[in-house]
């Protein structure tokens, strides 16, 4: 929206990218008995057992966070008796080395086994304050260039900013994963970066000569 009386007041958008120097999993490891103990006990000892791989692979403890734990109720079909219960843990593991990703993935599945799941694979910019610094001057830049078209068409100079507002960046940065392949016949999972953007909106408002 532009208004114009003594100012006008645009708005720009700006997008500056970069490649994705980490990478995010969101593993789980699930496992069931007829009892709470025993699922607990069972899920205990396969997540010791992948938290011990992970270290192993180079992913240290700043880096590694347990985003949720708990047991859940199994019903037979009819939903009238408990079968059993299972009792599940997520990590998130901030992997700062790509291409060790494919072999981490590779002995959360041996540590755990059949109890091993993965939930997401995210590409992230571990620094996005340069990132974003470029986008933001993308963006008044993008709002300078409106604003001089509509002076110009005005037929009056464009004169310094007034007030500048900068919209709330919602979501924060927006990974494209260009592929994330089969596992291969070596056991591996090769992750390709593609490309982190963010964008940024501001409004300004310039005075009119």
């Amino acid at each position: 929206m532009t208004r114009m009386s003594d100012h006008v007041e645009v708005t720009g958008t700006g997008t500056a990218g970069a490649v994705p120097d980490v990478v995010v999993l969101d593993a789980r490891v699930q496992c069931e008995a007829p009892d709470v103990a025993g699922a607990l006990a069972a899920a205990e000892e396969r997540v010791t057992t992948a938290l011990q791989a992970v270290l192993d692979h180079g992913v240290e403890e700043p880096d590694r966070r347990t985003t949720g734990l708990g047991v859940t109720t199994r019903w037979d079909r009819e939903g009238r008796e408990v079968v059993g219960y299972t009792a599940h843990q997520t990590l998130r593991l901030v992997v700062r080395d790509r291409d060790r990703v494919g072999a981490l993935i590779s002995a959360l599945a041996g540590a755990a086994g059949d109890a091993f799941g993965l939930d997401g694979v995210t590409l992230e910019v571990a620094d996005r304050g340069p990132l974003l610094e470029r986008a933001r001057s993308a963006a008044f830049e993008d709002a300078r260039a409106v604003a001089e078209q509509y002076a110009g068409l005005a037929g009056r100079p464009l004169g310094p900013a007034l007030r500048v507002v900068e919209a709330d960046e919602r979501g924060g940065p927006a990974p494209r994963l260009r592929a994330l392949q089969a596992m291969d016949a070596g056991g591996g999972m090769p992750v390709e970066a593609g490309e982190s953007t963010v964008t940024a909106h501001v409004t300004v408002r310039f005075a009119l000569g």
